[in-house]
Order: C-alpha cells, then sequence, then structure tokens
C-alpha cells in the first residue's frame, strides 16, 4: 500500500542523511519542512519536499494533512509494559505519607506485582498486555522497548518473555524486549540475595540466551536490590549469550552504577534522578545513551534527572516512560515530552529529539527509526490542527493527535 500525504503544515524532524544520534548543543536543532508532502511505500519513508516541489505521484491513498504537523512516531526504549493487575492501593499509600522504600519492606512494590503475575495465566498476561500497548500506540508511540521482571523466577520470568515475543508478532510497534530478571530480591532469597544472583547466572540467562527470547539485559542497580558486585556478575553472564546492558543507575542512590554500565559497553543507563560530577565524566566518550524518566519522578515525586546538565556537558538524553503498575502507570509519551519541558527545562526541540532519535537509539534502532529520513520505516504521528510544534509539550493535558501510521498502515 502507497500514502500521499499533503499539505503539511510542517513536517518535522527531518533530516536529509541518517542521523542516528543528537547530542549537547545539537539537540536544540529540530529541522522542518513547511507546507510539505511524503510519500510512504508500503512500510517505509521513500520521498518528502516542499509542495512546491511536488510532482503527481500515483498512490493508494492520500491524506490532506491541512493545518496539520507530521512528526516521527514517539519511540519508547524503557517501560514494563507486560505486568498483570495493580498497585493502586500503594498509591494511596503514598498519598498517605509511605514511601516507595517502605512499601517495598512491606512486601509491596516489585514483590506485590511478582506475586500477582505468578498466579495469572500466560493468555490472561498477554490480553492485559495488548490493551495496554494498543492504548500507548494510539497515543503515538512506535517502537517500544519492554522489560521483563515482574517474575522473578525462571517459569515466570520466561512466561514474561514469551508474552513480549507474542506481542512482538503481532503488534505493527517495533518492539525490543529486555531480560530484567535482577529487578528485586524474592522473599525466599531476602537473606540469601547471592544465591537468588547465582540462579539468575546460571539458570535464567541460559534458558534466556538459548532461547533468544532477549535482546538486552538489565539489572536494578540500587541500594537495598543489587549493588555493583551484582550487577558486574550478571552483565558478565549476559555478555556470554550476547546480551546488550540497558541498566537501572541512580534512581535513589549513586554510588558507581554508571561507570560500571560503561565499562560493559550498556546501550543506554536508566533513570539517572541522582547524578554526581564523575558520573557525567563517565559518560563522556562513550557510546551510552543516558535516558530520563520524568513522569515516574512526577508520580512518586522524587528529584527529576538533571537534564540541563547533562545535555549542557555535551552529551545525549533519551526520555521515555518507564511505564509500570507501581512508579509510573501511564505510557503516555505526550505527557513525557511536556513534563521534560516543564520539569526537567528541557526545549521542545531538545525534548522531541529525546523522544525520537536519542530513544531510537537507546532501542538500537535509530538507524531505522526516529526521524523522516528517505529509506526509514514509515512509523509517523499526524497532529490535529496546531499553531506550533511547540503546543505539544504546551498543551500537557490534551491529546493532539489525530493519525498514527505504524509500519505503513494507518491505525483504526
Amino acid at each position: 500500500m502507497s500514502i500521499l500525504i499533503i499539505n503539511i503544515k510542517e513536517l518535522i524532524q527531518v533530516r536529509d542523511h541518517n542521523v542516528t544520534i543528537v547530542k549537547g548543543e545539537d539537540m536544540k536543532i529540530l529541522p522542518t519542512i513547511k507546507n510539505a508532502y511524503l510519500i510512504i511505500e508500503h512500510d517505509t519513508i521513500v520521498e518528502y519536499g516542499s509542495m512546491s516541489d511536488y510532482i503527481d505521484y500515483e498512490v493508494d491513498e492520500v491524506i490532506d494533512a491541512k493545518g496539520k504537523m507530521v512528526l516521527p512516531a514517539w519511540c519508547d526504549s524503557h517501560t514494563h509494559i507486560v505486568y498483570a493487575g495493580d498497585r493502586s492501593q500503594e498509591f494511596v499509600d503514598r498519598i498517605n505519607g509511605l514511601s516507595y522504600e517502605e512499601i517495598a519492606q512491606r512486601g509491596g512494590g516489585i514483590l506485590n506485582s511478582a506475586e500477582v503475575l505468578q498466579n495469572t495465566s500466560e493468555e490472561d498476561l498477554y490480553q492485559q498486555s495488548l490493551k495496554r500497548l494498543n492504548r500507548v500506540m494510539k497515543l503515538g508511540t512506535g517502537a517500544i522497548e519492554i522489560k521483563s521482571g515482574y517474575g522473578l523466577t525462571v517459569d515466570a520470568e520466561l512466561k514474561m518473555l514469551r508474552v513480549i515475543k507474542r506481542l512482538k508478532k503481532e503488534s505493527l510497534a517495533l518492539i525490543k524486549t529486555t531480560l530484567l530478571a535482577a529487578h528485586a530480591v524474592p522473599k525466599e532469597f531476602k537473606d540469601h540475595k547471592e544465591k537468588f544472583v547465582d540462579r539468575v547466572i546460571s539458570e535464567m540467562i541460559p534458558q534466556v540466551g538459548q532461547a533468544k527470547l532477549a535482546d538486552y539485559i538489565d539489572v536494578f542497580c540500587e541500594k537495598g536490590y543489587f549493588d555493583l558486585e551484582d550487577t558486574e556478575r550478571i552483565l558478565q553472564a549476559g555478555a556470554a549469550y550476547g546480551l546488550i546492558p540497558k541498566i537501572h543507575v541512580n534512581q535513589f542512590n549513586a554510588f558507581g552504577g554508571v561507570a560500571l554500565a560503561v565499562k560493559y559497553k550498556a546501550l543506554s543507563v536508566d533513570h539517572l534522578e541522582e547524578m554526581r560530577p564523575e558520573d557525567i565524566d563517565a559518560l563522556k566518550d562513550s557510546n551510552t545513551m543516558p535516558v530520563a524518566l520524568p513522569s515516574c519522578s512526577y508520580f512518586i515525586s522524587i528529584p527529576y534527572t538533571p537534564a540541563r546538565q547533562i545535555i549542557d556537558a555535551g552529551l545525549p538524553l533519551a526520555i521515555a516512560s518507564d511505564y509500570n503498575p507501581g512508579t509510573t502507570p501511564s505510557g503516555n509519551m505526550n505527557f513525557v515530552v511536556s513534563t521534560a519541558c516543564i520539569k526537567l527545562r528541557m526545549t521542545p526541540e531538545e525534548a522531541i529529539n529525546a523522544a525520537t532519535i536519542n530513544g531510537a537509539y537507546a532501542m538500537g534502532i535509530s538507524n531505522q527509526y526516529g526521524s523522516i529520513c528517505r529509506g526509514k520505516k514509515a512509523n509517523l504521528i499526524i497532529t490535529k490542527e496546531i499553531e506550533s510544534y511547540n503546543n505539544l509539550p504546551y498543551a500537557f493535558g490534551d491529546n493532539l493527535i489525530d493519525t498514527v501510521i505504524l509500519s505503513g498502515k494507518i491505525l483504526d
């Protein structure tokens, strides 16, 4: 199928050459073409330009985007969208004064989600997760990373990963999979964490690696969860199966996790609410993408990632939703872009770059996704009629999306 979009008020994130990462000052630059057209063949962007240069082209469908903007679909590089049930009671507990750590110590948090998931059938888990995935796709997410981590047993982790594999096969969104076996220490290993790490290394990673159920490996490197030694052991075991690191670090404490992730050539380091000068230095001259999760900070009232410090140091930055049942029960990337501007003091240009090209980089897919470029995949958002792309973060409570196109197909 071929699609022609005409009279586009502004075509956003146009890259004549395939840019795969944007850093520092360059994040303030967002190339656009006003009064533009764009042509899709099958699942690929084949041509675009100014309407004044348009030559008649035979297509199956024409979309008139008068007054509307077109930009790449969001690339959400950090989610936990496969889970069972919810944790709305913990939301109330936090309102009543309990901290994230206190809830976890009482058996809530990740352990709560793990218990529910272990007792949920694979089909039920798939159906719950599919609804969430379809919801975020309609909100403009065209590529998404999904982690395991609410299983905490070999069988339950494999169940999660099989569900992700099924979503990957049946969805128009591009999905990348991350093994997050070391998300929390199960109750039965409370006083024997090293035995759980041994199980992750000797059982979970080999089974996942042999079955090719994951692209990446993750660890919740945090005080009270997994320390630097645990993290290093797990990353070494994952490397034997070609699993590239994407690490949770510096959410509540900064104690060397960023440098360790860089040492093991992590594709991304995610959260970074607590940052030291040495963490910034560790990221310089690396290929590791810092990822901020601003809606998590918003929801559980913790500090925000110091985006200005990171970008002004010449580094890149991506933003992602962290969609999960406990700390960010929303995958709305439009809100993430708004929150990045409002709370992280990022410009609209920086936030859009962070949610498109750099988000794609943090999933290892920016050679095919994240910008308007000939030969890239046709994952696009067509907005409603708006004055400027500044309206996307400015009107933070509005849904300004009119149409989503994924893999060259218009979503119903």
